[in-house]
């Protein structure tokens, strides 16, 4: 049996990321390889597509196609203009951004890196969260994200984001078991744990220590 998904796009949830307003297609369908998303101004002027440059590491090869509405780009400071049906690709380390000259432009985004396999890190799930992270609400992340995690355990970003909003909330034996699972499942994160500061409260734990030994080696 084909185990093919159908979707309606207003059907997806729509999210905000940091004034951006996106639908998780990725996510929704299982997509593994390759990124896609899509990206509203609800009303004329809006941001659709937040600014990317090379020092950004979502910067990677995008395609673009303007699927209602009208969208004005701005690719490494050129303006083109693009009415529904148009198609923009910007080759990795191009600044790109996008904003609606009419109210409900949507851009259908599809993104990957030249000569590497697609990987899916689970943005789509952190991004509505982090406003209430970067208000220092730590527990009420650490809450929401220990659900979403149990339902998408596939991404060692979510446990390595929950164990820091443990660590911060005074949690320190969930802090070490979540760091623990995003260490084991991606060696990128011993790395992120010897400097990020939300670890600091558990930085000096026995276990924590065991943890992160080989790093940078």
């Amino acid at each position: 049996m084909a185990a093919y998904r159908v979707s309606h796009l207003d059907a997806i949830e729509e999210f905000d990321d940091a004034g951006c307003h996106y639908r998780p297609i990725r996510h929704e369908l299982g997509v593994s390889a390759f990124g896609v998303t899509a990206w509203t101004g609800h009303a004329v002027g809006d941001l659709v597509i937040n600014e990317h440059d090379e020092g950004d590491p979502t910067a990677d090869q995008e395609l673009f196609l303007v699927l209602q509405g009208h969208a004005q780009f701005e690719i490494d400071g050129d303006q083109v203009d693009a009415p529904t049906g148009t198609l923009v690709f910007a080759p990795p380390r191009t600044r790109r951004s996008a904003t609606a000259k009419q109210a409900g432009t949507t851009i259908i985004a599809l993104e990957g890196t030249p000569g590497q396999a697609y990987d899916a890190r689970g943005w789509e799930l952190w991004a509505p969260l982090f406003p209430l992270y970067e208000a220092g609400r730590y527990g009420e992340v650490a809450d929401r994200l220990r659900i979403l995690v149990e339902d998408s355990p596939q991404y060692p970003m979510l446990f390595f984001n929950l164990a820091c909003c443990e660590s911060q909330s005074g949690r320190t034996d969930d802090a070490l078991a979540h760091l623990r699972r995003a260490v084991t499942m991606s060696d990128e994160f011993r790395g992120h744990a010897t400097t990020d500061p939300d670890l600091d409260p558990i930085r000096d734990d026995p276990a924590f220590l065991e943890l992160i030994k080989g790093a940078g080696a």
